[in-house]
């Protein structure tokens, strides 16, 4: 739900920290027009109320090992809120798993996992995906190229776009 309380202000230092999450209060004050006390306020309060939930290290996954990236629609036996509960904590608990979703459709679920290797992705398939209880059905796709991949998200003012 679009939080309609953020101002051209707020929405100005939230594309500001997408940018840039270590940039320094004094010079994103400077980049939204405000002192560095105001500045530091409104980011406060962005992060108390959860419109900044957290900052990050974006790590290119190919340097570090990981460059087969798979998405996987899965399909439960039954939609019922203890087979979904029981599927999602399982699913949380896998680093591999980099995002999943909920979703409708055929699938129940798609997930975005990434491995070292098919070896390590037919492991996670085996010995963590096919046991979970209740998953009926199991389709992959591997991605072959990576052609878009954004963490800001568009934070225009209503009505505006750049």
């Amino acid at each position: 739900m679009l939080n309609k309380s953020l101002d051209a202000i707020d929405r100005q230092i939230l594309e500001n920290l997408q940018n840039d999450a270590r940039m320094r209060n004094v010079e994103l004050a400077e980049k939204v027009g405000l002192s560095p006390s105001p500045c530091l306020r409104r980011v406060g309060n962005l992060e108390e109320t959860g419109v900044i939930r957290g900052y990050a290290t974006l790590v290119d996954a190919e340097a570090v090992g990981l460059p087969v990236s798979v998405f996987i629609s899965v399909t439960l036996e039954k939609q019922i809120e203890k087979a979904l509960e029981k599927f999602e904590k399982e699913i949380r608990a896998r680093p591999e798993v980099m995002e999943c979703y909920l979703m409708t459709g055929e699938a129940d679920y798609l997930l975005r996992v990434v491995t070292a290797d098919l070896s390590a992705y037919e492991r996670f398939l085996i010995e963590h995906l096919t046991r979970i209880p209740g998953v009926a059905s199991i389709k992959s796709s591997f991605a072959l190229k990576q052609v878009a991949y954004r963490t800001a998200l568009p934070i225009s003012p209503p009505g505006k776009s750049k």
